[in-house]
């Protein structure tokens, strides 16, 4: 995976409860569809809660993250196929 560190505008899904459901996304001017989420995790750092996203536009595997505090999106890893 290629690490990218970058900030993202991320459309989502909120659904009963807590849940989240990232459906696009875009970096670098181009928006990416997210067919499938693979994998879903939080973690902290100090006060942060930050949600983490493995998804899938069908051509490249992308690792998303929210943070709680600062309520921003964070394009972390990508692996492109």
């Amino acid at each position: 995976m290629e690490r990218i560190r970058e900030p993202i505008r991320v459309a989502v899904v909120f659904g009963p409860g807590r849940a989240v459901k990232p459906v696009w996304f875009e970096w670098r001017r181009r928006k990416h569809t997210i067919t499938q989420t693979t994998y879903s995790w939080s973690d902290r750092v100090g006060d942060d809660t930050r949600l983490h996203f493995s998804v899938t536009d069908g051509k490249a595997l992308f690792e998303l993250v929210y943070s709680t505090t600062r309520q921003n999106w964070e394009l972390l890893n990508l692996q492109a196929e």
